[in-house]
Protein backbone atom coordinates (compact mmCIF):
# COMPACT_ATOMS: atom_id res chain seq x y z
CA UNK A 1 0.00 0.00 0.00
CA UNK A 2 1.68 3.56 -0.45
CA UNK A 3 2.29 5.51 1.82
CA UNK A 4 -0.28 8.09 1.53
CA UNK A 5 -2.83 6.07 1.70
CA UNK A 6 -2.06 3.72 4.76
CA UNK A 7 -3.89 5.11 7.73
CA UNK A 8 -2.33 3.22 10.70
CA UNK A 9 1.15 4.72 9.24
CA UNK A 10 -0.31 8.06 9.33
CA UNK A 11 -1.80 7.51 13.30
CA UNK A 12 1.46 6.26 13.86
CA UNK A 13 3.53 9.44 12.95
CA UNK A 14 0.64 11.84 14.13
CA UNK A 15 1.08 10.02 17.56
CA UNK A 16 4.68 11.43 17.76
CA UNK A 17 4.48 14.92 16.09
CA UNK A 18 3.42 16.82 18.99
CA UNK A 19 3.30 13.52 21.67
CA UNK A 20 -0.48 14.19 22.06
CA UNK A 21 -2.76 12.91 19.17
CA UNK A 22 -5.80 14.20 18.03
CA UNK A 23 -4.99 17.65 19.65
CA UNK A 24 -5.92 21.51 17.50
CA UNK A 25 -5.49 24.47 18.62
CA UNK A 26 -8.60 25.99 20.18
CA UNK A 27 -10.74 27.87 17.64
CA UNK A 28 -11.84 30.98 19.49
CA UNK A 29 -9.53 33.90 20.66
CA UNK A 30 -10.77 33.65 24.41
CA UNK A 31 -8.95 30.38 24.42
CA UNK A 32 -5.72 31.10 22.65
CA UNK A 33 -5.19 33.85 24.98
CA UNK A 34 -3.43 32.32 27.45
CA UNK A 35 -1.02 30.42 25.20
CA UNK A 36 -0.54 33.70 22.97
CA UNK A 37 0.03 35.50 26.36
CA UNK A 38 2.68 33.15 27.25
CA UNK A 39 4.55 33.17 23.96
CA UNK A 40 5.06 36.83 24.65
CA UNK A 41 6.64 36.46 27.50
CA UNK A 42 3.41 37.78 29.31
CA UNK A 43 2.80 36.59 33.41
CA UNK A 44 -0.94 37.39 32.66
CA UNK A 45 -1.18 33.94 31.07
CA UNK A 46 -0.98 31.58 33.98
CA UNK A 47 -4.11 33.51 35.39
CA UNK A 48 -6.04 33.26 32.00
CA UNK A 49 -4.90 29.75 31.64
CA UNK A 50 -6.56 28.91 35.00
CA UNK A 51 -9.49 30.79 33.94
CA UNK A 52 -10.19 27.79 31.03
CA UNK A 53 -10.08 25.35 33.52
CA UNK A 54 -12.39 26.96 36.29
CA UNK A 55 -14.67 27.40 33.53
CA UNK A 56 -14.26 23.71 32.50
CA UNK A 57 -15.47 22.45 35.75
CA UNK A 58 -18.50 24.84 35.89
CA UNK A 59 -19.32 23.26 33.44
CA UNK A 60 -19.63 20.32 35.07
CA UNK A 61 -17.53 18.51 32.09
CA UNK A 62 -17.31 14.87 33.66
CA UNK A 63 -18.87 12.57 36.40
CA UNK A 64 -15.00 12.31 37.36
CA UNK A 65 -13.73 16.12 37.64
CA UNK A 66 -9.99 14.89 38.37
CA UNK A 67 -9.77 12.92 35.47
CA UNK A 68 -12.11 15.50 33.15
CA UNK A 69 -9.26 17.82 34.75
CA UNK A 70 -6.37 16.02 33.70
CA UNK A 71 -7.65 15.69 30.14
CA UNK A 72 -8.05 19.26 30.44
CA UNK A 73 -4.17 19.78 31.79
CA UNK A 74 -2.85 17.51 28.84
CA UNK A 75 -4.11 19.36 26.15
CA UNK A 76 -3.31 22.36 27.64
CA UNK A 77 0.14 21.17 28.31
CA UNK A 78 0.43 20.15 24.69
CA UNK A 79 -0.49 23.43 23.29
CA UNK A 80 2.07 25.53 25.51
CA UNK A 81 4.86 23.27 24.13
CA UNK A 82 3.54 23.99 20.49
CA UNK A 83 2.94 27.69 20.72
CA UNK A 84 6.30 28.07 23.64
CA UNK A 85 8.50 25.79 20.57
CA UNK A 86 7.09 28.48 17.77
CA UNK A 87 7.91 31.41 19.36
CA UNK A 88 11.58 30.34 19.97
CA UNK A 89 12.08 27.93 22.81
CA UNK A 90 14.16 24.96 22.69
CA UNK A 91 11.83 22.27 21.30
CA UNK A 92 13.98 19.86 23.82
CA UNK A 93 13.60 22.31 26.62
CA UNK A 94 9.60 22.54 25.78
CA UNK A 95 9.05 18.61 25.72
CA UNK A 96 11.25 17.85 28.91
CA UNK A 97 9.26 20.27 30.71
CA UNK A 98 5.81 19.25 29.27
CA UNK A 99 6.61 15.85 30.52
CA UNK A 100 7.61 16.36 33.72
CA UNK A 101 4.70 18.38 34.41
CA UNK A 102 2.29 15.18 33.30
CA UNK A 103 4.06 13.36 35.31
CA UNK A 104 3.42 15.57 38.08
CA UNK A 105 -0.02 15.95 37.16
CA UNK A 106 -0.33 11.82 37.53
CA UNK A 107 0.03 12.55 41.49
CA UNK A 108 -2.87 15.09 41.76
CA UNK A 109 -5.28 14.27 44.37
CA UNK A 110 -8.27 17.16 43.10
CA UNK A 111 -8.95 19.21 40.40
CA UNK A 112 -7.94 22.06 42.69
CA UNK A 113 -4.17 20.59 42.63
CA UNK A 114 -4.28 20.15 38.72
CA UNK A 115 -5.39 24.18 37.94
CA UNK A 116 -2.54 24.98 41.26
CA UNK A 117 0.23 22.86 38.70
CA UNK A 118 -1.35 24.49 35.56
CA UNK A 119 -0.91 27.71 36.92
CA UNK A 120 2.89 26.95 37.61
CA UNK A 121 3.95 25.23 34.66
CA UNK A 122 2.70 28.27 32.55
CA UNK A 123 4.26 30.44 34.62
CA UNK A 124 7.43 28.29 33.95
CA UNK A 125 7.08 28.51 30.09
CA UNK A 126 5.98 32.54 30.59
CA UNK A 127 9.35 33.01 32.40
CA UNK A 128 11.10 31.12 29.55
CA UNK A 129 9.53 32.76 26.89
CA UNK A 130 10.08 36.43 28.24
CA UNK A 131 13.89 35.13 28.68
CA UNK A 132 13.94 34.96 24.65
CA UNK A 133 15.52 37.52 22.44
CA UNK A 134 12.00 39.38 20.44
CA UNK A 135 11.42 37.51 17.66
CA UNK A 136 8.49 38.03 15.17
CA UNK A 137 5.62 35.86 15.73
CA UNK A 138 4.55 33.49 12.81
CA UNK A 139 2.00 35.21 10.46
CA UNK A 140 -1.25 33.25 9.93
CA UNK A 141 -0.34 31.74 6.51
CA UNK A 142 2.97 30.71 7.89
CA UNK A 143 1.07 29.40 10.75
CA UNK A 144 -1.48 27.46 8.56
CA UNK A 145 1.63 26.18 6.70
CA UNK A 146 3.61 24.57 9.78
CA UNK A 147 0.15 23.34 10.87
CA UNK A 148 -0.14 21.51 7.28
CA UNK A 149 3.27 20.25 7.33
CA UNK A 150 2.63 18.35 10.94
CA UNK A 151 -0.32 17.19 10.08
CA UNK A 152 1.31 15.28 6.68
CA UNK A 153 4.53 14.25 7.67
CA UNK A 154 3.86 10.78 6.67
CA UNK A 155 3.82 11.73 2.96
CA UNK A 156 5.91 13.89 0.50
CA UNK A 157 5.02 17.54 0.23
CA UNK A 158 5.47 19.94 -1.84
CA UNK A 159 5.78 23.96 -1.93
CA UNK A 160 2.80 24.16 -3.92
CA UNK A 161 0.87 21.78 -1.83
CA UNK A 162 1.02 24.59 1.10
CA UNK A 163 0.57 27.58 -1.92
CA UNK A 164 -3.04 26.38 -3.06
CA UNK A 165 -3.64 25.76 0.73
CA UNK A 166 -2.78 29.63 1.94
CA UNK A 167 -4.39 30.37 -1.97
CA UNK A 168 -0.50 32.48 -2.66
CA UNK A 169 1.80 31.99 -5.23
CA UNK A 170 4.57 29.44 -4.22
CA UNK A 171 7.15 31.68 -4.94
CA UNK A 172 5.85 34.44 -2.65
CA UNK A 173 5.39 31.73 0.09
CA UNK A 174 8.58 30.17 -0.39
CA UNK A 175 10.06 33.95 0.40
CA UNK A 176 7.51 34.26 3.21
CA UNK A 177 8.54 30.93 4.87
CA UNK A 178 11.90 31.79 4.70
CA UNK A 179 11.47 35.50 6.04
CA UNK A 180 9.38 34.22 8.74
CA UNK A 181 11.07 30.81 10.20
CA UNK A 182 14.72 31.33 9.17
CA UNK A 183 14.67 28.05 6.97
CA UNK A 184 13.60 27.44 3.64
CA UNK A 185 10.52 25.05 3.19
CA UNK A 186 12.24 21.77 2.55
CA UNK A 187 14.45 22.46 5.19
CA UNK A 188 11.74 23.12 7.65
CA UNK A 189 10.37 19.60 6.46
CA UNK A 190 13.43 18.39 7.31
CA UNK A 191 14.01 19.61 10.35
CA UNK A 192 10.24 18.53 11.79
CA UNK A 193 10.47 14.96 10.85
CA UNK A 194 13.93 14.84 12.05
CA UNK A 195 12.50 15.94 15.58
CA UNK A 196 9.19 13.67 15.07
CA UNK A 197 11.84 11.10 14.75
CA UNK A 198 13.03 12.15 17.89
CA UNK A 199 10.21 11.59 20.08
CA UNK A 200 9.51 8.54 18.47
CA UNK A 201 12.95 7.20 19.58
CA UNK A 202 12.55 8.15 22.70
CA UNK A 203 9.04 6.79 23.21
CA UNK A 204 8.34 4.08 20.86
CA UNK A 205 9.94 0.72 19.61
CA UNK A 206 9.94 1.47 16.35
CA UNK A 207 13.53 1.01 14.23
CA UNK A 208 15.49 3.36 12.87
CA UNK A 209 14.30 1.91 9.52
CA UNK A 210 10.42 1.77 10.29
CA UNK A 211 10.85 5.46 11.56
CA UNK A 212 12.95 6.19 8.18
CA UNK A 213 9.97 4.75 6.23
CA UNK A 214 7.17 6.17 8.30
CA UNK A 215 7.88 9.50 8.07
CA UNK A 216 9.02 9.84 4.26
CA UNK A 217 12.78 9.40 3.89
CA UNK A 218 14.17 8.79 0.87
CA UNK A 219 16.30 6.48 2.24
CA UNK A 220 17.89 5.11 5.93
CA UNK A 221 20.76 6.55 5.11
CA UNK A 222 19.34 10.07 4.22
CA UNK A 223 17.44 9.63 7.12
CA UNK A 224 20.35 9.38 9.26
CA UNK A 225 22.46 12.32 7.87
CA UNK A 226 19.34 14.16 8.48
CA UNK A 227 19.66 13.37 12.02
CA UNK A 228 22.75 13.74 12.51
CA UNK A 229 23.03 17.23 11.15
CA UNK A 230 20.09 18.18 13.55
CA UNK A 231 21.20 16.53 16.52
CA UNK A 232 25.25 15.69 16.50
CA UNK A 233 24.30 11.90 16.95
CA UNK A 234 23.28 9.12 14.72
CA UNK A 235 19.34 7.52 15.88
CA UNK A 236 20.89 4.48 17.76
CA UNK A 237 23.04 6.97 19.83
CA UNK A 238 20.63 9.03 20.34
CA UNK A 239 18.00 6.73 21.81
CA UNK A 240 20.63 5.00 24.03
CA UNK A 241 21.56 8.21 25.30
CA UNK A 242 18.07 9.92 25.82
CA UNK A 243 16.81 6.55 27.80
CA UNK A 244 20.35 6.21 29.86
CA UNK A 245 19.05 10.04 31.53
CA UNK A 246 15.37 10.47 30.66
CA UNK A 247 14.97 12.22 33.77
CA UNK A 248 18.05 14.08 34.72
CA UNK A 249 17.46 17.32 32.35
CA UNK A 250 13.88 17.63 32.71
CA UNK A 251 13.95 17.53 36.89
CA UNK A 252 17.21 19.92 36.94
CA UNK A 253 15.44 22.19 34.33
CA UNK A 254 12.06 22.44 36.66
CA UNK A 255 14.30 22.88 39.64
CA UNK A 256 16.70 25.36 38.34
CA UNK A 257 14.27 27.85 36.98
CA UNK A 258 11.68 27.02 40.78
CA UNK A 259 15.20 28.29 42.48
CA UNK A 260 15.47 31.55 40.08
CA UNK A 261 12.14 32.48 40.63
CA UNK A 262 12.66 32.21 44.26
CA UNK A 263 16.21 34.15 44.03
CA UNK A 264 13.89 37.01 42.07
CA UNK A 265 11.26 37.50 44.51
CA UNK A 266 13.71 37.69 47.55
CA UNK A 267 15.49 40.48 45.67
Amino acid sequence: MDRTENPERQLAVLEYTNRVSGLRRPPSEEKLKPYLLMQQGNPGAAEEAARIMERAAEMNWSADALRGAQYLFAGMAALAVRFAVEGGLEAETAYNARDLYIRRMDGCRTPEEVTALLREMFGFFTGRMAALPRERILSRDIALCTDYIDAHLYRPLRITELAELTKRTPGYLSTLFRKETGMTFTEYLMTRRTETAMNMLRYSDYGAAEISEMLGFSSQSYFIRCFRKLTGKTPAEYRRERRETEEGPAENLIKEETREGGERNHD
